[in-house]
């Protein structure tokens, strides 16, 4: 998918479908394609830099909700009827409620800064129950910051940003390898603490 040439012939409507889709679970390159806009906007000034804004913000939001929909209506009985194949077990979805409902609103504020859980942080929330006057602040919060902070750094660093894009795939990819092998440790380490504290908040089986 070349996403520079989708971002000049649709233009907004681009970045809308792509960081929407992104963010509502469909693995898609929302965030390269905000760049992408932005970069683009700052050479050849044929987009507004607000506008991008203000479309990546709502896709963000929009796309988000409707994962956290999706989750919430589909994703917890799925789970609970078939996660017992994928070893998604009732301890584990206890774990997962009990994460979403002490630190939910860190996860979800935070996820949208970090590429895998920017794309299923509002479908697990969902999933796990998480309240949805609790998901929406902190999903609009980190959605706002996130669109305002990528359009104006990929707008004034133009055709640099572009030009370093390479090393910066190849850094951003170590980095996110590291990263996802210390969160692996640390939910290993963490699981029998998680397990029993999630046993004593939401005793006997979930509804």
């Amino acid at each position: 998918m070349n996403v520079e040439h989708l971002v000049t012939g649709f233009g907004y409507w681009a970045v809308f479908v792509l960081v929407a889709a992104e963010s509502l679970g469909v693995p898609l390159p929302g965030e390269t394609a905000l760049v992408a806009a932005g970069a683009y906007a700052g050479q050849t000034h044929r987009l507004s830099m607000w506008v991008i804004f203000a479309v990546a913000a709502a896709a963000a939001i929009a796309g988000d909700n409707i994962g956290y929909w999706i989750g919430d209506k589909g994703g917890y009985r799925l789970a609970r009827r078939y996660g017992s194949k994928v070893r998604l077990d009732e301890r584990k979805l206890k774990v997962g409620r009990y994460v979403f409902d002490r630190h939910g609103t860190k996860v979800v504020f935070l996820g949208r800064f970090v590429s895998v859980l920017r794309t299923y942080a509002a479908f697990l929330a969902g999933t796990s129950k998480m309240a949805w006057r609790r998901f929406l602040p902190a999903n609009a919060l980190g959605g706002i910051l996130w669109a305002g902070i990528y359009t104006v750094a990929s707008y004034e660093a133009g055709s640099a940003l572009r030009h370093l894009s390479g090393k910066i795939d190849v850094g951003l990819g170590v980095a996110a390898v590291i990263a996802i092998a210390g969160i692996i440790l640390a939910v290993r380490h963490a699981t029998e603490s998680l397990s029993d504290k999630a046993e004593m908040a939401y005793p006997g089986p979930l509804e």
